[in-house]
C-alpha cells in the first residue's frame, strides 16, 4: 500500500490519464488524448500518423489495464492506480515504459513537423499542453527533456523520463 506524501504524489499523476475527470481512467481517456493531439497539431484521423496514434493510444490503454485494471471492469479507479498499479509500475519501469512507447512514439510523430524524429522544444510544450499539462509545467518540463540543449526532444529523451515520472517517488 502507498500512503502519505507518496500516495498523495502518485495520485495526482492518475489525474494526468484521467483527462475527461471521470474519476477513473478508461479506454475513453486514451482515445481522448489522442483526438486532443491530431487536433493541435492539424493532422487527420485518418492519416497515417493519426492512425498510429490512435493504435498507440489502445496500446497504452490494454497495458495499463492489464496492470491496474484488478477488478476487470474496464475501468482503473484511482484506488486500483495507487494502490495496484504503483507497485507494478515501480517494480518494472521498463515494463511501463514499453507500453507507453508506442504511444509517445506515435505523439511525437504528430507534433513532428519536419519529419526529421525529433520535436522542437516548442512542439513539444504544445503537445503537454494538449494533454491537459498547464503551459506553466510544461515549459519547464519540455526544456529540461531537451539535455543537450539541441532544441530537439526525441523519444530517447521521452520514454524514459515519462517513465520515471510514473514510476520514481516524489
Amino acid at each position: 500500500m502507498v500512503s502519505g506524501e507518496d500516495g498523495r504524489g502518485i495520485a495526482d499523476r492518475f489525474a494526468t490519464f484521467d483527462l475527461n475527470g471521470n474519476g477513473c481512467i478508461d479506454r475513453e481517456d486514451f482515445s481522448e488524448a489522442a483526438k486532443a493531439l491530431l487536433a493541435e497539431f492539424a493532422v487527420a484521423a485518418r492519416s497515417d500518423k493519426g492512425q498510429a496514434l490512435y493504435g498507440g493510444a489502445e496500446a497504452f490503454w490494454q497495458g495499463m489495464a492489464g496492470i491496474a485494471d484488478r477488478d476487470g471492469d474496464q475501468r482503473i479507479t484511482r484506488q486500483e492506480f495507487v494502490t495496484g498499479a504503483v507497485k507494478r509500475l515501480r517494480d518494472t519501469p521498463d515494463r511501463f515504459a514499453e507500453i507507453a512507447r508506442p504511444f509517445l512514439h506515435a505523439a511525437l510523430a504528430v507534433a513532428d513537423a519536419d519529419g526529421d524524429g525529433a520535436v522542437t522544444v516548442e512542439e513539444t510544450v504544445r503537445l503537454l499542453t494538449a494533454l491537459g499539462v498547464p503551459v506553466e509545467t510544461a515549459r519547464p518540463a519540455a526544456e529540461s527533456l531537451d539535455a543537450d540543449g539541441d532544441g530537439k526532444v526525441g523519444e530517447e529523451d521521452v520514454v524514459p523520463a515519462f517513465a520515471r515520472y510514473f514510476t520514481v517517488a516524489d
